[in-house]
């Protein structure tokens, strides 16, 4: 999906991918950050907010939930992250990384609450009476306050399979009393999941109904007299898009493929703003008949996987169609054994079992992997 736009916008990147693989610096099944890239697209993502009054919380999920990138970006001036599941948010605890945006996609189970709670995330995502009602007493024990963000749900909205919840708009208002009369909690603003997508045909990121539910939610929550309300609407922010979250009225955007360029808009504009920021390296395990095979497990099934560059150097490469599998990906010719096969496709490390390797300098023209981890943010050591 990306593998054209990364040879042409990265060739630093796929050059060390393959020179990295054939000196064993990584073994296969290992997702290559570039560091400078991904830095470089969050600047300009988080100058566009800047320009147009639209706070971003940065998403790391996709991408291994990767401590070392979250401390930049934090330092960086971003105000938190945005954690979808609550294991992120323990990860990001466990880091000391401010919480932005906490269950938006996922909501916090009961037994996580006081540890995400304790260290104040600016906001957290409810789609019921009864988490609210949780939040409320654990916020109460702990002497703490909280703004609540409610997922709204309109008729026609576009939800994806496994992530459905929320309050409907037509008891917006009963939700919105019955949240008042809780002790310390409030309602700090309204979301949904996904405001804006890329739509291949007009070839550009357009609002979904979803937006239109939010806007109305805003407009139902300031007829009871609510101010500075946050309005939260993903997805696919990025430079391009975020003067579009502007005009919508939305306060905040979630950028996370947008940080490394690999959104489908990215995929359909190779000269957008931002650079691809990230590569997955496999080495070839063997031949059989006139396909080959190279190790996997870092594949994602919304992927859109094509092509691999495959060779042991980074000029005698070449482009080979490939299958995605389970445990090998299927080459459709045979390769040398032990050659490189890098590849750049959409994904979300932390549902693969893959390394990811950091590498620091090389806009610079000096790399030095600065750091090994899980697919969940874990340091680890080969």
């Amino acid at each position: 999906m990306f593998l054209k736009t990364v040879m042409e916008r990265n060739q630093p990147l796929v050059r060390l991918g393959i020179e990295w693989q054939q000196n064993g610096v990584i073994l296969p099944d290992t997702y290559l950050l570039d560091y400078d890239t991904i830095l470089e697209n969050a600047r300009s993502i988080k100058q566009a907010g800047d320009a147009n009054g639209v706070q971003n919380f940065f998403m790391l999920k996709q991408i291994g939930r990767n401590p070392l990138i979250a401390r930049a970006l934090t330092d960086m001036g971003y105000v938190g992250a945005v954690c979808v599941d609550f294991r992120e948010a323990l990860t990001m605890v466990e880091n000391q990384i401010p919480l932005g945006n906490v269950g938006h996609l996922v909501q916090i189970p009961r037994a996580a609450l006081k540890k995400i709670l304790r260290a104040k995330p600016v906001i957290v995502t409810v789609y019921t009476l009864e988490k609210a009602r949780e939040i409320s007493a654990v916020c109460t024990e702990l002497g703490l306050h909280q703004k609540l963000m409610l997922r709204v749900l309109g008729e026609g909205d576009m939800l994806y399979s496994g992530q459905y919840g929320g309050f409907e708009l037509q008891e917006l208002d009963s939700a919105v009393r019955a949240i008042e009369a809780m002790p310390n909690v409030e309602v700090g603003g309204v979301c949904s999941f996904p405001c804006f997508l890329y739509d291949e045909a007009a070839q550009d990121i357009l609002p979904m109904p979803n937006l239109r539910t939010v806007q109305t939610a805003a407009e139902m929550l300031r007829a009871r007299g609510y101010r500075d309300l946050m309005l939260n609407t993903p997805s696919a922010t990025c430079t391009h898009s975020i003067p579009m979250i502007a005009a919508a009225g939305g306060t905040h955007g979630e950028p996370g493929h947008g940080l490394t360029g690999t959104t489908p808009y990215h995929a359909g504009h190779p000269d957008a703003e931002e650079r691809p920021g990230y590569l997955y390296v496999s080495e070839v395990s063997h031949n059989l008949g006139d396909k080959a095979y190279c190790y996997g497990g870092g594949h994602y099934r919304r992927g859109h996987m094509k092509n691999a560059l495959v060779g042991t150097t980074p000029e005698n490469a070449k482009v080979v169609p490939v299958l995605p599998p389970d445990d090998h990906f299927e080459l459709q010719r045979n390769c040398p054994v032990s050659a490189a096969a890098v590849m750049a496709f959409r994904t979300q490390f932390f549902v693969t079992r893959s390394r990811v390797a950091v590498v620091k300098g090389l806009s610079s023209g000096k790399p030095e992997l600065a750091g090994l981890y899980s697919a969940l943010g874990e340091p680890v050591r080969e």
